[in-house]
């Protein structure tokens, strides 16, 4: 009798779906970069006041992340202006297609 299936996991340090197994334990990490990566983190961090669990994230990888926060809320936007002028299942389909898409890259932090 098979165990209980297991949700896809995010991977901690990029965001990416980690592939599942059935037994073990959970997988953290998408590929051994992400898990390297995120060694070096907690090793630079070690002896600060920093966290080891806090998210250190260059210029550019939080102006990425602003600019993809900034196009899930105009998408989400968007679906609230189609529904309120009563646009048809097929629009409203699309729009939320996009918006779905748009979360899912949000969800990346690098």
């Amino acid at each position: 009798m098979p165990g209980p299936s297991r949700r896809p996991e995010s991977c901690v340090w990029c965001g990416r779906e980690v592939a599942g197994s059935t037994v073990g334990r959970r997988r953290r990490y998408c590929r051994q970069s992400c898990r390297q990566r995120a060694y070096e983190q907690r090793a630079a961090v070690k002896g600060t006041s920093i966290p080891a669990d806090a998210l250190v994230l260059t210029a550019d990888e939080a102006s990425a992340l602003a600019d993809r926060m900034f196009e899930l809320r105009c998408a989400a936007e968007d679906v609230a202006t189609a529904i309120a002028e009563g646009a048809d299942s097929g629009e409203l389909s699309a729009l939320a297609t996009d918006l779905v898409g748009l979360a899912r890259a949000a969800e990346r932090f690098r």
